[in-house]
Formats: C-alpha cells, structure tokens, sequence
C-alpha cells in the first residue's frame, strides 16, 4: 500500500505552490478576461455587459496608439542594450584578471538597489539643476530638459531601466558561460584563430538558448514598465512617455474604468505571447548555424 501511494508523495509538494498560483495567477488572470466585457462607466457596482466593445473603444483611440507605440520604441531600444552588452560584459569577465570578484559586485550593484530609489536618484539628476545639465553646462553645451521635453522624455526613462539591467543579464550569461567546454577554446587556439572567431564559433553558438532567454525576459520586462515611468514623469509631457502599463494603471486606478483597463491588458497579454513565440522559435532554428 505504502508503495503504491510513495508515487504520488512529490506531487504533495506542488500542492502549495499550486495553491498560490491559482489564487495570485489563474483566479485575475480569467477575471480580467471576463472585466473587459463589462463597462464600469455609469456604475462600477453593477456594470453593463457589452461584449467586444471595449476592444473597438481601444483600437479606434488615437491614445492607446500612442502609448503602443512608446511601448515598442521602449522595447526596440531597451532590449537590444540588454542582450548585448551584457554578454560583452560577461565575456570580458569570464577572463582571468585581477580584482574580477570587484567587478562583478560593482557592476551587479544597481540590480540590488530599489527601482523606486533608482528612478527617485535619476529624477535629481535629470533636474534641470542636476547634475547631467551642470556636466552640460561646463562643456559649454545648452542645458536640456530630460524629463520635460517630449522628445527626451521616454529615453531618459529607458536608460534607468538599462542601468538596472545589465548587472542580472551579465550573470545569466556568466552562469552560460560555465558550461562551454574549454576543450573547444584551445582547439580554436590550436588552429590559430583570433578572439573574435573563437567567440564567433564557440561562445555565441552555446549561449544562444540563454540569448533566447535573455532578449523574451528583457522583452517583456520593457512590455511592462511602470515604476520608472510613475516616478519620474507620470507618463508626460504630452502623453510621451506614457507606456501600456502605465496606461492601463492610470484607467484603471485614476479614472476607474475598469472594463477598458482589462481590455488592455488582455491586448498586452496577446502582444508579449506574440514577442515570446517569435523568440523562441528564432533562436530554437537558429542555435547552430553559426
């Protein structure tokens, strides 16, 4: 008997977690789905059902345009910063120097530090009197308004994420890194190619899972900013550095409009699903063609 029922003894130990993704998960997950059908407008007690019109509200917004597309631009421009410079990093580190482990720390550094802290500390510095502007001023070049400006607005807010991200990308790829075979780098040596063939055919190769996992987890990281840009610019000037997330908070919390906020984050789920699949599947075909 004791035997018999010993097989089902570790699924005992998912049962918590099971638990806690249910609630914290699936539970919000299928009762957003089910808000974006309702409008909140007239009563938020008893709303109306309305089927699909939430989504034609959203696709015929001119706003909810404009904060997709700031969302991509902070994707296009973020992530390919943080899957790059990273593993340039990281294999800068993965050699034999002197005061490696300082390094390491130094770099990793931001990651421990709160957003809130970091966006707080980036807001004085992209004050009109901070620090960057006083840099600016000393070179004699005109002072710029990073946080009020709308063409600077949304980059200023990036670079505090790519600040942020570089530290914990860096180890994912230290940690790859571990598992290359040496034996394929002295081979390289021994046929006499230089550092960037032997990165080129051994190092690039091996890591292109952890590529993979690196550009979905920035992607999706940059798909759904918030505390940089709730901190540091509220979404403005002019609606442009206002994101997805940020928009679906400010409809949701702001102007209680519930069944739109869902229908937004029902869009959002569908967009960061697509980027996923597309990753995946391009680094799955690409893995060993290099």
């Amino acid at each position: 008997m004791y035997r018999y029922y010993k097989k089902y003894v570790p699924y005992l130990f998912l049962v918590p977690a099971g638990i806690i993704l249910v609630m914290f998960f699936f539970l919000p997950f299928f009762e957003t789905i089910l808000l974006s059908f309702f409008d909140y407008n007239v009563n938020i007690y008893h709303p109306d059902y309305v089927g699909l019109q939430n989504y034609l509200v959203l696709l015929k917004s001119p706003v909810f345009y404009k904060v997709l597309w700031n969302t991509f631009i902070y994707l296009f421009v973020a992530v390919p910063f943080l899957v790059i410079f990273p593993l340039f990093l990281a294999i800068l580190l993965n050699q034999k120097i002197r005061g490696i482990t300082l390094y390491k720390i130094l770099i990793y550094l931001p990651v421990i530090v709160s957003i809130v802290v970091a966006a707080i500390a980036f807001k004085w510095l992209y004050a009109q009197q901070g620090i960057l502007n006083y840099i600016m001023e000393f070179f004699h070049l005109p002072a710029i308004s990073w946080l009020t400006d709308p063409n600077f607005a949304l980059y200023s807010v990036i670079i505090v994420t790519i600040w942020k991200g570089i530290g914990y990308y860096m180890m994912i790829y230290l940690s790859a890194l571990m598992g290359v075979p040496k034996d394929l780098y002295e081979a390289c040596e021994v046929d006499g190619a230089n550092p960037l063939v032997k990165h080129l055919t051994v190092t690039l190769p091996h890591l292109m899972p952890t590529i993979g996992l690196v550009s979905t987890i920035s992607a999706i990281s940059a798909m759904k900013v918030f505390v940089e840009i709730y901190v540091m610019t509220k979404g403005g000037p002019l609606d442009s550095s206002k994101t997805i997330v940020y928009y679906i908070y400010e409809r949701a919390f702001e102007n209680l409009d519930l069944g739109i906020a869902s229908a937004a984050s029902v869009l959002l789920l569908l967009i960061v699903l697509v980027i996923s699949i597309i990753n995946f599947k391009y680094f799955d075909d690409k893995r060993y063609q290099l």
